[in-house]
């Protein structure tokens, strides 16, 4: 009876000690400034258009946005989305964007070669220049131009002006570049041969 008892203290005793070995309570480590990602691509924004719902109760404004993304290195993607507010739909737009980013066939700053993009109504011509010419665009068309890293080019808007379109229609132009490298392995051929 006795030893039973001992064992209840033992028992007893060896818990409190449990309980009493227990970690401290963190203070404020939580409370720590999180440190930005860098982003990949850079930003801009190519147009905010507000849309009004007129309701019984009042008018409902709605915004979207395009926006075009790029690391000026030869990728660039173009997104649009729509939100309540302008900050959210930029977000959402910029998300989508990163999203279909796309590879721009590059050469000494300039495209490889002339190519016309088509979107909707909208007709974008796209021709390559020397060295020194700059990027001789306008709108749309030239924000996609210097988010893909080009450095010298010419173009001219062939349709409609619409921005969304022209935007859209400058990308499809883009992702038709194929260096003379890749049209001589498509061929079969070597460099000097398509020369």
């Amino acid at each position: 009876m006795e030893k039973e008892i001992e064992n209840v203290e033992e028992v007893t005793s060896t818990e409190k000690v449990e309980r009493t070995e227990r970690k401290p309570r963190k203070t404020n480590d939580r409370r720590q400034p999180r440190q930005r990602q860098q982003k990949l691509y850079e930003e801009e924004v190519i147009s905010i258009g507000r849309v009004t719902k007129v309701t019984k109760g009042g008018r409902h404004f709605r915004f979207s946005a395009v926006v075009v993304v790029g690391d000026k290195k030869g990728k660039v993607g173009l997104g649009t989305g729509k939100s309540n507010e302008v900050p959210d739909a930029i977000k959402k737009a910029s998300q989508a964007a990163a999203k279909n980013v796309i590879n721009v066939s590059i050469v000494d700053g300039t495209i490889p070669h002339e190519a016309i993009g088509v979107c909707g109504a909208s007709k974008v011509m796209l021709k390559p220049a020397y060295k020194g010419t700059g990027v001789k665009a306008g709108g749309p068309v030239r924000s996609v131009l210097e988010m893909a890293g080009v450095k010298d080019i010419l173009s001219k808007s062939l349709g409609s002006s619409t921005k969304v379109n022209m935007a859209y229609a400058t990308l499809e132009a883009l992702k038709s570049q194929k260096t003379i490298e890749e049209v001589a392995r498509l061929r079969g051929k070597s460099v000097e041969e398509i020369r």
